[in-house]
Parts: C-alpha cells; sequence; structure tokens
C-alpha cells in the first residue's frame, strides 16, 4: 500500500510540472545553449483585396482609380530585434537591409547568430535610424551605389517607388521617400507581438521565420491619384503621409 502511495505521489508531480510547462508552438522541448536562425521574411500584397504584388504589371488602385506598373520598389528596415519572454531584446548586429522586389532574395532577411530561448515577438524599424544617416559613406545596404541615398540632402530614400501610370501627367511616376528629422522624419519602429501571444521555444540549430506583409497600395491610401503630382523627391508632408500610410499597414503574418 505504501509503494502504490509513493507512484501515486510521483504521478501527481509530474502533472504539475507538465501543466506548468510555457506553451511551445513548435513543441520543440530542446532549449539548450547555443545559437539558431531567424528569417524575416517579407511578402507583398495589393490592396485591399491582398492579391499578390507584382512588378511589371499594371495594377489597379481601388481608392484612386490609377492604374501603376511599377519597374522600382525598394524599401529599408533596421535595427531588428527579437523580444523575449522575460521583456528583455535580442539585438540584430549591424542590422540593415534593403528590400528590393526586383530581387526576390533580399526579402527575406536571415540572422545566423540568435541565442536560443524563448520569445513573444518581434520589433522592426522601418527606414534607417538618423544616426546612420549623417555618417557619411557607407557599405552594404547602406553603400550609396544603391541608389537610396541623397547626396545633397545627407540623408536615405526610406521607400522608392517608381513606375508607369495612364495617369501620370508625363507617363512615369517616381516617389522617394525619406526624411529623418521633425515633422518630416519617416522613420518608425514598431513592435509586433506573435500569433495569439504564443511563445516561439528557439532551440539550438533551429530556424524560426517570421512571415511580415506589406502594402505598396498603401503609399497612394490619402495622397490619391498620381494625378496630384507624380513625383516626390524630397521630404516633406506629403512624403510623411505617405510613408505612415505604408508602414503603419505593415503586420505580422506567420510564425513558423
Amino acid at each position: 500500500m505504501k509503494r502504490f502511495s509513493l507512484l501515486v505521489a510521483a504521478l501527481a508531480v509530474a502533472l504539475t510540472l507538465s501543466s506548468c510547462k510555457k506553451e511551445d508552438v513548435n513543441n520543440n522541448d530542446d532549449n539548450s545553449s547555443g545559437t539558431a536562425t531567424l528569417v524575416v521574411d517579407f511578402n507583398y500584397v495589393w490592396a485591399m483585396s491582398s492579391q499578390p504584388f507584382e512588378m511589371n504589371r499594371a495594377l489597379y488602385h481601388p481608392i484612386s482609380g490609377d492604374s501603376l506598373t511599377f519597374t522600382t520598389f525598394k524599401h529599408y528596415i533596421s535595427n531588428v530585434k527579437l523580444v523575449k519572454s522575460d521583456n528583455s531584446t535580442w539585438d540584430a548586429t549591424e542590422s540593415y537591409h534593403l528590400l528590393d522586389l526586383s530581387n526576390d532574395a533580399s526579402t527575406a532577411v536571415t540572422f545566423t547568430d540568435v541565442p536560443t530561448g524563448d520569445y513573444t515577438g518581434i520589433e522592426i524599424t522601418f527606414g534607417v535610424d538618423s544616426l546612420r544617416n549623417v555618417s557619411g559613406a557607407q557599405t552594404g545596404a547602406l553603400d550609396p551605389a544603391n541608389g537610396m541615398f541623397w547626396s545633397w540632402n545627407s540623408g536615405y530614400i526610406m521607400i522608392k517607388a517608381e513606375g508607369t501610370s495612364p495617369q501620370s501627367a508625363s507617363g512615369p511616376f517616381g516617389y522617394h521617400i525619406g526624411g529623418f528629422q521633425g515633422a518630416n522624419n519617416v522613420v518608425v519602429t514598431r513592435s509586433f507581438n506573435f500569433p495569439n501571444s504564443e511563445t516561439y521555444a528557439l532551440g539550438k540549430d533551429e530556424t524560426m521565420t517570421v512571415v511580415m506583409l506589406a502594402n505598396p497600395a498603401r503609399l497612394w491610401h490619402t495622397y490619391g491619384s498620381v494625378s496630384n503630382g507624380e513625383t516626390i523627391h524630397m521630404p516633406g508632408t506629403e512624403a510623411t503621409q505617405m510613408a505612415e500610410d505604408f508602414n503603419v499597414w505593415t503586420q505580422l503574418d506567420e510564425v513558423f
């Protein structure tokens, strides 16, 4: 009888420990020390129907009624951080990334030195922080050779959208959205919780993929038709509004 009682007690302890274990969305029990991989994968949709965004194809804008054919769409993200379950963060080093839709590989950013652990969200800066805007000639994603730097203004173009439209008075359109100071600052940092407030237990040598959705149609959500002006090439009120409309819509889609 005593032996039976001890067995029942042991089972009770085991069940209690099991019920206290935090939720693990990838069903992985290995949280041992080491590093893992993070992939931040941006997908692009178009307008309210969220149809796939495509370059070099005429896309109808449901608010302005414009037809827009994109030849260029690029934008910067930077300072990527993962939020841990204790609200501290893992900060990616030298985290500046140019997402160029003419180069599919550039829209999925990979980090290979992520510590294992429990993560609940991600923080992303849309644009390039003010310090790097005034740091002179740089390399990598921030190399002026990428065509995203205003030498005349000592600042980066955070979003570049170019193409053609029958609603453009001259045929082409070109919106170079930038600005990092005062009322013309278009740089914003946003935090995203993982879906359903889940915790992702990232184990050694594993890969976690965070899928983000962005919608280029949002640039014209407030601005309206390209017939209102087919070019913007400097910071200002309209550029700030376009960037806000684009960045605010961007959302976290899934984590796996």
